[in-house]
């Protein structure tokens, strides 16, 4: 049996992903504030969290391998290449309100499916505040 590959990551994230979460998070609440969320994520430290985590902090599913989007990541990661680093909002336990990935979903759906303890690095930002 051929070793199972493994993810590997990037330092920081790509300067796009930044621009793709302040597009998701607009759909969530209003622009300026998704633009302040943005800017605290550029300047959070980067954590790591595992994937089986993320996805039940989130609510959200894994997508499958066969997902467009997934199955892309995987073949990065199978040619050994490096995934960015994904992009959080820091959900509210005390209000019902659950992780978003502003930015990531398919990289940590990849992941799940490759190793659902690997660590993943990411980026948490909380609910901007005025």
């Amino acid at each position: 049996m051929p070793p199972k590959a493994r993810e590997t990551w990037k330092d920081q994230p790509d300067d796009r992903d930044y621009p793709a979460a302040a597009d998701f998070l607009s759909l969530l609440m209003p622009t300026a504030s998704a633009k302040r969320v943005v800017r605290k994520l550029r300047t959070a430290p980067l954590v790591r969290r595992k994937a089986k985590d993320l996805l039940r902090a989130s609510r959200l599913p894994a997508l499958t391998p066969k997902n467009p989007h997934v199955a892309r990541d995987l073949k990065k990661v199978k040619a050994g290449k490096q995934l960015s680093p994904v992009l959080l909002v820091r959900g509210q336990m005390g209000s019902d309100i659950a992780l978003t990935v502003a930015d990531g979903y398919h990289r940590v759906c990849a992941s799940y499916h490759l190793d659902e303890d690997a660590d993943i690095p990411c980026r948490i930002a909380d609910l901007a505040t005025r």
